[in-house]
């Protein structure tokens, strides 16, 4: 049997779900001027995915750096969240004009 498929579904989940609650932590903490840490990331880890000989770690590397990418949106995404009043607004941080 070959368990290449079950594992890159399974972990392609959870990629996906851990970088939701890292959207909401993010913007929180840093507002969207964070966004160039994912560009980087997701940069580093697509690049790690052409370099990589064995399909399953080149498969999970371009679903981490895709997800990176798809995180830049999110993140002025949910400063629209933030302003409707969807997510609490971060006290300590100021908005900027």
């Amino acid at each position: 049997m070959h368990f290449q498929g079950l594992i890159l579904g399974a972990a392609t989940f959870l990629i996906i779900g851990i970088f939701h609650p890292i959207v909401i932590k993010a913007h929180y903490r840093w507002g969207t001027g964070c966004w160039w840490v994912f560009l980087i990331l997701g940069l580093i880890c697509t690049g790690a995915s052409l370099a990589m000989a064995d399909t399953v770690w080149s498969a999970l590397l371009g679903v981490t750096g895709f997800s990176s990418f798809w995180t830049i949106k999110e993140i002025f995404e949910q400063e629209q969240r933030v302003e409707r009043g969807w997510f609490p607004a971060n006290p300590r941080r100021r908005k900027r004009q």
